[in-house]
């Protein structure tokens, strides 16, 4: 079930990452002077990936006079295009608008052409295939922030081509107060990540503690930012569930930010797990890790950081046949051993991939003292992630594009014997 190779996944996925002809990328900084809309574009998903996409633009409020979106299948000749009106509202803390629209009855895995009424320039994207007769590849990573790193991670991602990117709470440092910090993450994400065919990598996210005023346990007016433009997956609670076709599900759990870890959150993730167990490939993305690279107790004694994930989540992850958790928060790189009950075990155990590091970071502490651990270092990084058939490989790469670690997962053996709570 899990096994590293490196040249494998490489030469499998075609990628090309070559460090030596790196360009160091221009970041936006500064006043919005020249603020346009068509430097906040981006994408992301309501409902199901295979059928729909929503696009997201901020624009000044004194020029906001148009608002809709026109689509059309992409070919040479353009044609046949088709118009969504879209929905406004106050940019939080700003003058400035935000436009939502929402394209229903796509086609899967099709091409199409995007432009918006703002901006005739015309842009590509892609929807998810209604089955996983190909392979297919996704971005994670988490704690980005708007630094030089931070747009480099974005570059470096790009050039995969992925169908969409999950980040994983902590996307600008924005706290909740900063509206400018909370328009350069969008800004950088909408220059940077295109990929090298010019098609738009639609962004999910989970929430994180710099998404919210004080960090923990804040009401939603707390999160302004994140919920201004993910409320649209967000609509009633800050966790949720994206189910892509028949063949993946991912899961976006609130690590105690807005939602409690415990309560209603864990019996909603018992709930979803448990329709979901079947599912090939079950994804948990959180903030706060279960098993960190850097806070916390090494032998994870008492509480402490994930203490509440430990407790309350890691047991239906066990017990609901989880594939993979992505976690973050701790600005790293790791990756856990394959783990049942916080212990080793190859067949049935969990592996953990984190630790948000995209524009972040941090030195590990005690590395040798955790023995959860089987792969870490203290670099800027995100991870690619391939799925073909049953088998899943993950590889880490650091934001000057080196290839840091690789490894494969398959789908767990269920476990036939009772699970310690």
């Amino acid at each position: 079930m899990y096994h590293v190779d490196r040249r494998g996944f490489i030469s499998t996925c075609g990628i090309a990452l070559g460090t030596a002809a790196f360009v160091q990328p221009q970041i936006i900084f500064g006043a919005d002077t020249n603020f346009k809309p068509e430097n906040t574009l981006f994408l992301t998903w309501q409902q199901d990936p295979t059928t729909t996409m929503t696009a997201q633009w901020i624009s000044d409020a004194a020029t906001d006079s148009k608002n809709s979106i026109r689509y059309t299948e992409w070919s040479k000749e353009l044609k046949d295009w088709r118009t969504v009106d879209c929905r406004t509202r106050p940019y939080p803390q700003t003058s400035f608008t935000m436009h939502r629209a929402e394209i229903t009855g796509l086609k899967p895995g099709t091409e199409y052409a995007l432009s918006t009424s703002a901006d005739p320039t015309v842009r590509r994207f892609r929807t998810m295939p209604a089955k996983a007769t190909n392979a297919i590849s996704f971005i994670s990573g988490g704690d980005c922030g708007i630094n030089e790193h931070a747009v480099a991670n974005n570059i470096q991602a790009a050039k995969q081509e992925p169908m969409f990117c999950v980040i994983g709470g902590d996307l600008g440092y924005d706290d909740g107060k900063n509206a400018e910090t909370s328009l350069k993450f969008i800004r950088n994400y909408s220059e940077h990540m295109v990929d090298p065919l010019g098609r738009l990598i639609p962004m999910v996210v989970c929430i994180g503690n710099h998404e919210v005023q004080g960090g923990y346990n804040g009401p939603r007016e707390k999160a302004p930012f994140f919920f201004a433009m993910h409320d649209g997956l967000f609509a009633d609670t800050s966790y949720n569930v994206l189910d892509i076709g028949d063949y993946m599900s991912l899961v976006l759990l609130d690590t105690g930010h807005v939602s409690k870890i415990g309560g209603e959150q864990t019996s909603w993730l018992d709930k979803t797990l448990a329709a979901r167990e079947a599912c090939p490939n079950l994804l948990v993305f959180n903030h706060v890790p279960a098993y960190p690279s850097h806070r916390g107790s090494p032998n994870l004694e008492g509480d402490g950081t994930g203490g509440d994930n430990r407790k309350h989540w890691v047991p239906l992850f066990e017990k609901h046949n989880v594939d993979v958790v992505f976690e973050h928060h701790d600005h790293t790189f790791k990756r856990t051993k394959p783990l049942l009950n916080g212990h080793l075990d190859l067949r049935r155990g969990v592996t953990y991939l984190g630790d948000g590091s995209w524009g972040r970071i941090r030195a590990l502490n005690e590395p040798v003292m955790r023995p959860y651990m089987a792969a870490w270092s203290s670099v800027y990084h995100m991870s690619l992630h391939r799925i073909e058939g049953t088998q899943r490989f993950h590889m880490a790469i650091s934001d000057t594009g080196k290839v840091m670690d690789v490894c494969t997962t398959g789908k767990r053996t269920r476990s036939k014997v009772a699970l310690v709570q």
